[in-house]
């Protein structure tokens, strides 16, 4: 990447080889396209196995690629033989949007702007995975996007714009990736048109403000009844869709899905007993508090409104959820 005084004379037009990978990426590429800026290739992760067969299916972004008849790149590793593929192309900028692999410097460096990342959070919080899930997780009331200019580091590069949401009330990590993912485009455009115009100023990151995420693992999920309602208020609605927050009920795992605070102060003796069936769905007592599960899953079944699950599965009040 050039120096800051050469960013003056970033092109209103600029050669983009577009990297990202899952859903979340697909409204930015679809955007640029139809936005008709020059996309010389993508860069998304190879095949991978998925459902019960097994089959290899291609990443929601190649899927659009193949549609737009884009090139497409799909390697294991961001090697030498990689940047060799795509010398050729002769890239202005990388626009990397949940890739899924760290972009080394010798990658961003054979870009004459380098790379402009698209981030699901208010820089320089929840640097690193899974930010979207981090943030309900940890019952924030807000959140956002960022734009920023990549360096070698994780998520430490200057920043160009931000764009901030409120979180919902009872808002799940699915909802709120939906809503990010649809704001994403706009704010790249903007962040492409003033940099061409020079109303966009980079902003370096003060890292003493910094806080970092870590993956998501299935065992994150797993609850106990004794944390305060308002500790698993956000836990049941940052794991929805995956890997969703699990209990157990008469000793077989169950999923909870889409989950409201009911109640935050009063203390019970029986943490993860079932208070009463609400219209919002089953009320469960915790630590301190309680929460409304709206939604369950039994293994290998799909999910289910609370009313629906009770009537085959004999929860009802009094019942008590855990090991």
């Amino acid at each position: 990447m050039e120096e800051n005084a050469a960013r003056h004379a970033f092109p209103s037009q600029p050669g983009i080889i577009f990297m990202g990978t899952p859903q979340f990426a697909v409204p930015t590429l679809e955007r640029l396209i139809r936005e008709k800026y020059e996309v010389l290739g993508v860069v998304t992760q190879p095949d991978r196995p998925s459902g019960r067969g097994r089959k290899l299916s291609p990443s929601p972004v190649k899927v659009v690629a193949e549609e737009n008849h884009l090139e497409i790149l799909q390697p294991e590793r961001l090697d030498d033989k990689f940047l060799e593929a795509i010398v050729p192309l002769r890239p202005e900028l990388f626009i990397v949007v949940a890739f899924g692999q760290i972009i080394p410097g010798k990658v961003l460096g054979s870009a004459r702007w380098g790379g402009i990342n698209i981030h699901a959070s208010l820089l320089p919080r929840y640097r690193g995975s899974a930010p979207i899930q981090w943030a309900i997780i940890n019952n924030e009331r807000t959140t956002g996007i960022t734009t920023m200019f990549m360096d070698e580091g994780l998520d430490t590069g200057p920043i160009l714009l931000q764009q901030e949401v409120a979180i919902r009330e009872g808002e799940t990590a699915g909802e709120l990736h939906d809503r990010l993912a649809a704001l994403a485009p706009d704010l790249l455009i903007r962040t492409l048109q003033g940099l061409a115009e020079g109303t966009v100023r980079e902003i370096v990151q003060d890292d003493s403000l910094a806080t970092y995420t870590s993956k998501l693992t299935k065992e994150q999920g797993v609850i106990d009844w004794s944390w305060p309602a308002e500790r698993l208020y956000g836990l049941i609605r940052g794991l929805d869709p995956w890997p969703g927050a699990s209990t157990y009920w008469n000793g077989k795992p169950l999923k909870l899905f889409r989950c409201f605070l009911a109640d935050t102060w009063r203390k019970y003796s029986s943490p993860g007993r079932v208070k009463d069936l609400t219209d919002r769905g089953l009320e469960i007592e915790t630590g301190r508090g309680t929460v409304i599960v709206n939604e369950f899953q039994s293994p290998g079944k799909r999910r289910l409104p609370a009313r629906e699950f009770i009537q085959g599965s004999r929860i009802g009040p009094g019942s008590i959820l855990g090991k």
